[in-house]
């Protein structure tokens, strides 16, 4: 606790402090480019966490951003290599995928991508919402900025934003010829090719922009059954936009992009010898090495369209429209006990698409009002089959101790959203945020999961659940923040925000077991009371960024599986969903990026996370004492150090170091030892060289002390099966750039 009472002690020493250091600029106005600082060479980041453009440093939200020149440098390929870069974010690939995402921010998230739930955490390509996690775990290639909006973002992005946010954004059309080439070779026979190039008609009135990346290795482990290797990567995407700009008042661009992967699936450690295994197979000592005898097929192809339009009739007012469908399609086999025998097989067949409206009236009076007014339609369709077959295996199968289930359905949601959000300067240093969202949501779900006599799934011998239902919901999520500019180099605020993630149905419900796992799962609300801070000292060589928060969290979605007795006897599970109450989320965050000198450069963030449930009903017993939150380490943080090597015949070195850590961490609500990763660190570091000319070339090395350290699993208890997920061990690549 006592590094909970430093970290309060330092943000509110710095910012005393702040209020005689030097002003670094004044706030950005949505169409004002900001002013070059000739002291320091730490970036000037714009955003449009608010709809508009603006300063990382004024923008009143708890956000990290990157752009293209800080993604290469750090060396990020996909979402997931954030980790460790974002204050109390966890990302990753769900159990046994490679594009399937798993994200959480302050605690809040979901990890069941099935199709009848909703994340937690809000993903937008260009503005798009993607509804579903199938291949959203994005590559970073022809991207221009990463946002990562931390806590509750529901009045502009809507509902499923509890968590927060994050805003993937690709590169603008270029006006003129420009592309590049990049290979990348490395650990594990990896070879990854990237291309783009963008150019434009001689007026610029037609201009476009292509990119495409091809991403392989050879996996991290083998399969000892059939000696294929696992865990590899094949997955190749594309992206096109085509843009019309026929004056400075009008443009529309179109866009498509599609994503295939073909890897074969993540391979998992069993953590214990499994009960019902006759050969009492001990966990093997490679994590990525397995045993199963399931085909390796994981699958995965998403894709879709937008079209954006601009339109600014007038100086202060610009109208814009994003219209976009999106779709994907999934088949993967998941073998969680990893043996040749089926204990616990999976393979699990999804469909979705979705279509989606969103109107904007961005307005700015160039001095004290500027706010956007927006209309958002979501229509979207999931649907799937999830077949598993447990103990499916003499003598349980004689005995009528295996179950072969058959969960099947589709979900149809659409929504209609109205908000609004303005931020008025009512003094020369104070600035008041209002806003509010309202939002009409309803699900029809078909649900039938029956039970079948083999693994043929062909004709069913019982029935789980055969039912369809509807529900509808409505909620309104305010926003109010007070902003304060206590110097030229401190911006302060306090701010009150509100998001809903919405309910349904659980597609895996057993209503003859369980009747009450097919009523309607409630909608979850969270409240957000937050204090932050964004500095700047030492001429601006320093820039600090800190926030401390509360957050109220109301009938909590959990995805538990839950043991039950058949009238045989026979002890059985299934995947409940279920609402667990309420809890309280409180956290400190800290940022900080410092110039040393003109070669040498630290940054780094540090987060400290306290959630703990108030309320959580388990068959009418509240066990919140016994409970804990998934994905949510107490202490998570990282510290980078740069050095910059100027060459005399042009160019220049640069070289980095970085380190990650994060305390233990539990991936299920029984709070399995087994399954759960304790503390660890992690150690990264590059050099890049960067030529007078059009070549860059840069060695990068992941995870150097080579740490197995896991990011997922399953513990059914039921089966006495514990299996864990690891992210990818020691990796070096080689790679070169060119420019043209």
């Amino acid at each position: 606790m006592h590094y909970r009472h430093l970290s309060v002690a330092v943000a509110l020493t710095l910012s005393l402090l702040a209020g005689n250091a030097y002003a670094t600029g004044n706030r950005t106005k949505t169409k004002t480019k900001p002013k070059p600082n000739p002291v320091t060479n730490l970036e000037t980041i714009m955003v449009t966490a608010r709809h508009y453009a603006e300063t990382l440093q004024d923008v009143p939200i708890a956000v990290t951003a990157f752009n293209a020149h800080s993604l290469f440098a750090q060396n990020v390929q996909n979402l997931a290599d954030l980790q460790g870069m974002v204050p109390n974010l966890q990302i990753n690939a769900t159990q046994g995928t490679t594009s399937t995402l798993t994200v959480y921010l302050r605690g809040i998230g979901q990890n069941n991508p099935l199709w009848g739930f909703d994340p937690e955490v809000g993903l937008y390509l260009d503005g798009v919402y993607i509804a579903r996690p199938q291949g959203a775990l994005l590559d970073v290639y022809d991207v221009d900025r990463i946002e990562v909006l931390r806590g509750p973002q529901g009045t502009l992005y809507g509902k499923n934003t509890v968590g927060g946010a994050i805003n993937f954004i690709s590169k603008p059309l270029p006006t003129q010829a420009t592309g590049s080439v990049s290979t990348t070779l490395g650990m594990h026979a990896t070879r990854d090719l990237n291309i783009d190039y963008g150019n434009a008609s001689s007026d610029g009135v037609w201009r476009f922009r292509a990119a495409a990346a091809s991403l392989h290795n050879n996996g991290f482990g083998h399969n000892l059954l059939t000696g294929r290797e696992t865990s590899n990567t094949n997955i190749n995407a594309a992206r096109v936009s085509i843009g019309f700009f026929p004056n400075a008042r009008f443009n529309a661009q179109f866009s498509l992009d599609g994503t295939s992967d073909h890897s074969d699936p993540r391979g998992g450690q069993r953590l214990a010898i499994i009960p019902f295994d006759p050969m009492q197979t001990p966990p093997l000592a490679n994590p990525y090495d397995t045993q199963s005898s399931m085909s390796p097929v994981n699958l995965t192809d998403s894709g879709g369209a937008s079209l954006i339009m601009n339109w600014q009739p007038s100086a202060n007012l610009t109208y814009k429209s994003i219209t976009a469908y999106r779709s994907s399609n999934s088949n993967m086999n998941i073998d969680v006990d990893t043996l040749p025998l089926p204990i616990a097989d999976n393979n699990l067949v999804y469909h979705s698409h979705q279509f989606s409206q969103e109107l904007q009236a961005v307005y700015d009076n160039g001095g004290t009002l500027h706010g956007v007014l927006g209309l958002y339609f979501f229509a979207g369709y999931a649907a799937g089959d999830n077949k598993y077959a447990l103990l499916a295996f003499p003598p349980f199968t004689t005995l009528g101790y295996a179950l072969r289930v058959s969960s099947g359905g589709s979900v149809a949601t659409r929504s209609l959203a109205g908000y609004a959000d303005y931020t008025w300067q009512f003094a020369p240093r104070w600035s008041l945020e209002l806003g509010a969202r309202y939002t009409h949501d309803t699900k029809h779900a078909v649900i039938r999961n029956f039970t079948y006599p083999d693994t043929t799934f062909t004709t069913p011998n019982g029935v789980q659940a055969n039912f369809s239902g509807s529900t509808s919901a409505s909620n309104v999520s305010p926003k109010i923040t007070l902003g304060w500019k206590a110097s030229d180099a401190v911006n302060l605020y306090a701010t009150v925000s509100t998001g809903f993630h919405s309910g349904g149905y659980n597609i895996q419900a057993n209503c003859t077991a369980i009747p009450e796992s097919c009523r309607p799962i409630r909608n979850e609300s969270l409240v957000n009371y937050e204090l932050g801070a964004k500095m700047s000292f030492f001429d601006g060589r320093l820039m600090l960024n800190t926030a401390a928060f509360r957050e109220l969290y109301h009938n909590i979605q959990l995805s538990v599986y839950t043991s039950y007795v058949n009238p045989n006897g026979q002890r059985a599970f299934f995947a409940d969903f279920t609402n667990a109450g309420a809890a309280h989320i409180d956290g400190i965050e800290n940022e900080f990026s410092w110039k040393l000198g003109d070669r040498w450069s630290l940054s780094g963030n540090l987060s400290w996370l306290h959630p703990r449930y108030t309320q959580y009903l388990s068959r009418g017993v509240n066990i919140a004492d016994q409970s804990r939150f998934t994905y949510a380490p107490k202490w998570n943080g990282g510290l980078t150090l740069w050095k910059h090597f100027p060459l005399a015949a042009g160019g220049d070195v640069s070289a980095r170091l970085n380190v990650t850590y994060q305390s233990i961490t539990y991936f299920d609500q029984n709070l399995s030892t087994a399954l759960a990763q304790g503390g660890y660190a992690r150690v990264n570091a590059g050099v890049i060289w960067r030529t007078h000319g059009p070549w860059t070339y840069s060695i990068e090395g992941r995870n150097l002390t080579n740490k197995h350290y896991r990011t997922s699993g399953f513990n059914i208890i039921a089966l006495g099966m514990v299996t864990g997920y690891y992210d990818p061990p020691r990796m070096i690549t080689a790679s070169a750039r060119y420019r043209f």
